[in-house]
């Protein structure tokens, strides 16, 4: 950096410092100081998308991906609040983006709450984005640049990381600054979340495992926002217990390493919870067990495991805070964890569990989602079927980013992921029409293998527009498109709960458009799936095709996503559609739930 430039530049310049190749902006009046000055500086570009929202996606995967924080710009008003469910995204999942609105000119912002506006498209974007973000602040002072942006950088990856937001007035953003007399932030005050008894709980653990014949391992996403995947997979090496993930852990642990066992949840899939339900010890690192995990009914889970929670996050240890209580609760960062605990096992015999892994391996296998009969369907691919098929045609170095839906219960349910890929989705606050921007981010952060965009008709409709971003940038992201042509996921819960009343899901005040012919308005290839016999040409012509490409898999009104919990009192364990009673109480290693006999049956046609 040169010691004097103009605060625009230097923010560039300090981005480019971090290892941000590419920032995603909207560009907009309050906000054209800062985009100037891409014109300017050779070492970072700046990629233009059609929609703030889309573009706040795109960068919350280029972190996801990079392990780098992904940058959003985007102007005052209308464009800052645009950005406002990208910023959700990255608080609920803990991602560490940086957002960075312009602001009108500082001497038209407005100095009372009892005024609603001054200035044109001036809006109190910090006051919106706090409660979503981990820092938002206005930068009225241009010394103080530095400052901020070591503070955000330093709050957004630290502890249970975040976003954060840095509003920046358009007379500040041209504003020259000495970067001599600037002050920095002091990180040496800063906390670090470390547990003082983390090395006696540890020990605790392994003679809770000593002791154990069913123990279990949950992963969930904050092993790779922490860091640990290689020291994840040495512990599962080692340990040799049967590993469950959540979504956000689905390639943590992948399909092909000998430990793994499924996915838990209300929608679990293959295993159908039964390993982790009837596990006596449960070792549960990166996840913040949310409802979509234990059910609806929290004491139900593993209910008579001893349970150890690892968490960065003091709300996720505080037990009055927990749906679910845990035995021993351990403040600290996972990567430290398993380090630790890796260290403690070197001069430990572990006990061996054949007969618990053998058995756990059976119910994996036994349990599958997609059943023989899919692939008889007619007239239509069933969703099961194709993800299934596209699972085993990618490689292992590509990324599949996947939208929210329907699609995203069969792709997590059906997926066999491979160890090298990335599959993802934003996962707590789950808007539709994330899978193509986050592709576009995916592919900006620059890892081998191709991008794959896993969606639903709704989803992929949502935020359409952004195929002229891959059209402007010729980004070969590959999308496919699970077009059952309704809300398939709505329908289902209007199906179980509403009589059958479809209001507003499909065909009735919701139908898709021809994805063929939007494709071709934006100059973008595309094919149609309508059989299982058309899959594998058509995939692969997706794939190989040099530039985007977009693939219609004509699901047509499948709306069937199973096999899921019926309703909010059934134990994660007995999943609809129901096991024969007798073949349910084999599988229990622990006293099933009373009412177990006679499970609360749907009124609802079967259609398969």
């Amino acid at each position: 950096m040169n010691s004097r430039t103009r605060l625009s530049e230097y923010v560039l310049d300090y981005l480019a410092d971090l290892g941000v190749t590419h920032i995603f902006v909207q560009t907009g009046a309050a906000i054209s100081e800062l985009i100037d000055a891409f014109t300017r500086n050779d070492k970072i570009k700046d990629i233009a998308v059609v929609h703030e929202q889309a573009g706040a996606f795109a960068s919350e995967a280029y972190t996801k991906i990079s392990g780098i924080p992904g940058v959003m710009m985007a102007t005052s008003g209308p464009g800052g609040i645009n950005l406002l469910n990208g910023v959700a995204n990255s608080w609920f999942d803990s991602i560490p983006n940086i957002y960075i609105t312009g602001q009108i000119n500082s001497k038209f912002v407005k100095t009372s709450d009892v005024v609603r506006q001054v200035g044109f498209q001036e809006n109190d974007i910090v006051a919106m984005a706090k409660p979503v973000t981990k820092y938002a602040v206005m930068v009225r002072d241009p010394g103080k640049i530095r400052y901020e942006l070591e503070k955000a950088v330093h709050l957004a990856t630290s502890g249970r990381p975040g976003p954060v937001l840095l509003d920046i007035p358009v007379d500040i953003q041209k504003q020259f600054v000495d970067h001599a007399s600037m002050e920095g932030f002091d990180r040496s005050k800063a906390a670090q979340a470390s547990d003082p008894e983390l090395d006696s709980k540890i020990s605790q653990f392994i003679s809770d495992l000593e002791k154990s014949s069913r123990p279990v391992m949950l992963v969930g996403g904050g092993i790779r926002t922490a860091g640990a995947i290689d020291e994840l997979r040495s512990l599962c090496g080692i340990l040799k217990i049967p590993v469950i993930t959540t979504w956000g852990g689905a390639d943590a642990i992948t399909s092909d390493d000998p430990a793994y066992r499924g996915m838990v949840g209300t929608y679990g899939g293959p295993g159908r919870n039964f390993a982790i339900q009837n596990a006596d010890l449960l070792l549960s690192v990166g996840s913040r067990i949310s409802g979509r995990i234990t059910g609806g009914i929290p004491a139900t889970f593993a209910r008579k495991a001893r349970k150890y929670l690892v968490d960065i996050d003091p709300a996720g240890i505080d037990p009055v805070l927990q749906q679910v209580k845990f035995d021993i609760n351990i403040f600290n960062d996972v990567k430290e964890f398993i380090v630790r605990l890796l260290f403690q096992l070197k001069n430990t015999k572990i006990k061996e569990f054949k007969p618990w892994l053998g058995r756990t391996g059976e119910w994996l296998e036994k349990y599958d989602t997609v059943l023989p009969g899919y692939y008889q369907e007619k007239n239509r691919v069933n969703p099961y079927v194709f993800v299934r098929r596209l699972s085993e045609l990618l490689a292992p170095d590509d990324v599949i980013v996947v939208d929210h839906g329907g699609s995203t219960v069969v792709s997590y349910q059906a997926f066999k992921t491979k160890k090298g890929q990335r599959l993802m989705a934003s996962l707590g606050n789950a808007p539709m029409g994330y899978a193509m921007s986050g592709a576009i981010g995916a592919y900006y952060a620059r890892r081998p293998g191709r991008v794959i965009c896993l969606t639903g008709d709704g989803g992929f409709t949502m935020n359409s527009q952004e195929l002229q971003t891959l059209k402007n940038y010729n980004i070969p992201v590959k999308s496919f498109i699970l077009n059952n042509h309704v809300y398939g996921i709505i329908k289902q819960y209007q199906e179980t709960n509403l009589g059958g009343r479809f209001e507003a899901s499909g065909p009735d005040g919701y139908n898709p458009p021809d994805f063929l012919k939007v494709s071709e308005a934006y100059g973008i290839a595309s094919a149609r799936i309508n059989s299982h016999v058309e899959m594998d040409a058509a995939i692969r012509r997706a794939l190989d095709f040099d530039g985007p490409f977009v693939c219609d898999v004509n699901t047509h009104d499948y709306y069937r996503f199973e096999p899921r919990i019926f309703g909010w009192n059934t134990p994660i364990e007995d999943m609809y559609p129901y096991l024969p009673r007798d073949e349910f109480r084999n599988n229990m290693c622990i006293e099933p739930m009373p009412g177990w006999e006679t499970p609360i049956v749907p009124d609802i046609p079967r259609r398969d």
